[in-house]
């Protein structure tokens, strides 16, 4: 399947009401303003096709890049891959969808561990929000794999770069509920870093506050 009848089908599905929207949210370069609707219809018509997304991805148009990621297939992924589409993330909303992808392939944890290391702000958000897949969804893994980052995150969070802060803030979070033993901990570390800022630029987005969130995952839990 070639990619471009799909571009243009995601072109005519854009309206400007989008594109401001997503532009308020960072997006910036090329994009159509294609609705998250109009992206799952069209999931379910292509399903997974790998090379396709591939296509779309080299397109370096967002709403492209948006499916790409919906329809790449986890278990064809390759080092090569992710680390070319690591360096072009220029977002958020495509950084969050990137980061659900990655954790559904075999590098998850690979790629977390080196990740969160990065200086570059984007990849550094990745790496903590497979963190936070990780901890969600991960029930192999001991708590003490999730216990160093909590205090890597008490110490780091504050200093980190915008769009990482919030990344850690939700990674506290995530491992936070992932049962009793951590949230005792997390709630520690929590504490201690207080109140976390982050610039969500012009929108309505706010900082969770990570106590008050770890207290609603344990009702739920």
């Amino acid at each position: 399947m070639s990619a471009t009848p799909i571009l243009e089908q995601l072109k005519t599905l854009g309206t400007e009401q989008a594109r401001k929207t997503y532009r308020r949210h960072g997006v910036r370069g090329e994009q159509y303003g294609v609705s998250y609707a109009d992206y799952k219809n069209l999931k379910k018509k292509i399903k997974v096709n790998h090379d396709l997304a591939q296509q779309l991805w080299a397109s370096g148009i967002h709403d492209a890049r948006i499916l790409a990621l919906m329809i790449a297939d986890p278990q064809a992924a390759d080092n090569l891959l992710l680390d070319a589409w690591v360096t072009d993330l220029d977002n958020y909303p495509l950084t969050d969808a990137f980061s659900q992808y990655v954790a559904q392939t075999a590098f998850a944890r690979e790629k977390m561990e080196q990740w969160t290391q990065s200086e570059a702000e984007w990849v550094g958000a990745t790496g903590w929000n497979i963190l936070s897949h990780l901890a969600l969804n991960d029930q192999n893994l001991p708590d003490a794999y999730f216990e160093p980052y909590l205090k890597i995150i008490e110490q780091n969070i504050h200093t980190r770069q915008n769009r990482v802060r919030h990344s850690m803030n939700n990674a506290l979070i995530a491992i936070g509920g992932r049962n009793s033993q951590l949230e005792e901990k997390a709630l520690a570390a929590a504490k201690i870093i207080g109140k976390v800022s982050v610039d969500h630029g012009e929108t309505n987005c706010k900082t969770p506050d990570a106590a008050a969130y770890i207290a609603k995952m344990k009702v739920r839990r």
